[in-house]
Formats: C-alpha cells, structure tokens, sequence
C-alpha cells in the first residue's frame, strides 16, 4: 500500500482540479522508471483509466493506481509533499530504498 500524507493530499487534489482531473473519480498514477543518478526514479501523474496490470489504492481520499512491476519497489511508500524554502514538490519516502540521490527523485534497493 502507498500513504498519502495531508499536506500531499491537499496538493494532488489542487493540482487535479487545475488539470481538469476530478480526485472523487480519477487517480494518481505512481510508478518506478530505470533512470536518474541512483538507477530508479520516481514518477507521478494524473489518470482516468485504470488496467488490468494496475493495483488500486485508496488513502485519504487519494485514489492511488500503481503498475505491479512499480508496486514490488513502493510498497510502504508515504507520499508527502514539501513547499519549503529548500524547495516545494512531492516526495517519496520510501522505506524500500537503501540509497537516494541529494534530490531525492532517484533510488536504489
């Protein structure tokens, strides 16, 4: 399962309805990508549809879909959300990491 953090919760749903996406009924779409200084990167957008390779999840009224292949590297995943003076933008904190890049989009297990 990926949590869903208030303060992330907040954005994705602002961001949503700025993208003409309705968070009652559309998703989050999060996955894992090879790539980025660390060999995994993050991704994360917005979706209407669903596949039969794609687990559902919901958290704080957050309608999560992850592709299965994604899942095996999330699980335990919080989604949270930064708007500091270092920087505003989504993170994952991602127990399944063992080492991150200094940006943070980036993983190895």
């Amino acid at each position: 399962m990926i949590q869903v953090s208030e303060t992330a919760r907040k954005k994705v749903i602002s961001l949503m309805t700025e993208e003409g996406f309705d968070a009652g009924q559309d998703y989050v779409r999060v996955g894992v990508k090879s790539g980025g200084c660390s060999g995994l990167s993050y991704e994360l957008d917005f979706d209407k549809t669903i596949s039969e390779a794609d687990k559902v999840f919901e958290d704080n009224d957050v309608r999560i879909i992850v592709d299965k292949k994604s899942f095996l590297y999330l699980v335990g995943t919080v989604l949270e959300y930064s708007g500091g003076l270092n920087g505003k933008g989504f993170v994952f904190n991602n127990p399944n990491a063992q080492r991150t890049c200094g940006c943070g989009e980036s993983f190895s297990l």
